[in-house]
């Protein structure tokens, strides 16, 4: 099989990966704290063309041919999106560097632009949480407890931005992003350290940062790609079927 049926069947693979890229960012626009995500494309091996003219050249000076492109990575992009009011106390938006921390049931972390938290009572203390029920963790990696009075069931939320902990990466645009769009720690991300320099608006929460215009471009770039790609494809395959009935 010749080599542009290899090239054209990488880029079907990696423009397919790059059309599910920006429809998961799509269907996200309207999610809270939602950070966009961008394909980041790498050429694939190359190898020395064999002709007689350039048999003298250096290696770095003879004419290569390429075996197509693939996705290296799908890189988040962390810019700020826009608040939205919600007078709700219980509603936080970062301005600035930043993540929320969260506590899973195993006790490991996850990090979140979403504030939009809540209250879990717990027989007689009560603690803030998402809307998954994963706690909230203050700037030592504890669960928040709010005030709360078992006897009359009233809820004082007037110290919970206070207590909130906000952390930071090296290289937030390599955290690994979860199925309930949250993030983990990688080797690429960094260890968390606490964060500096931001502000923390109650009452708001944050849009997502996506670009619907610039997604619908990316979209018709995406698939005029593909498009080429699987001609590619095809017309490697119809040059092979020649090549063979010449040799019947």
């Amino acid at each position: 099989m010749n080599t542009a049926f290899y090239t054209g069947a990488s880029g079907l693979k990696a423009y397919q990966t790059n059309i599910n890229i920006v429809g998961h960012n799509i269907t996200n626009s309207s999610t809270t704290g939602y950070k966009t995500t961008i394909p980041e494309f790498r050429d694939l091996v190359y190898t020395n063309m064999d002709a007689n003219k350039n048999r003298e050249l250096g290696d770095d000076e003879k004419i290569k041919a390429g075996h197509g492109v693939k996705v290296q990575n799908d890189a988040l992009i962390f810019t700020q999106g826009a608040f939205a009011s919600t007078d709700y106390a219980l509603d936080f938006a970062i301005a600035g560097d930043g993540l929320f921390g969260l506590m899973n049931d195993d006790q490991s972390i996850e990090y979140t632009r979403n504030g939009c938290f809540d209250v879990s009572v717990e027989e007689d203390a009560a603690y803030l949480v998402n809307s998954d029920g994963k706690y909230v963790l203050n700037s030592a990696n504890q669960k928040i407890q709010i005030g709360y009075d078992p006897d009359t069931r009233n809820i004082n939320t007037e110290n919970v931005k206070i207590q909130l902990g906000v952390f930071s990466f090296d290289n937030p645009s390599g955290l690994t992003r979860t199925d309930g769009g949250s993030f983990l720690q990688s080797e690429n991300s960094g260890v968390p350290r606490l964060a500096t320099d931001y502000t923390i608006h109650q009452g708001s929460l944050e849009r997502s940062n996506v670009e619907l215009s610039q997604e619908m471009t990316n979209l018709i770039i995406a698939q005029r790609a593909y498009q080429f790609s699987a001609k590619v494809v095809t017309t490697a395959d119809e040059i092979e079927q020649l090549i063979n009935s010449l040799r019947g």
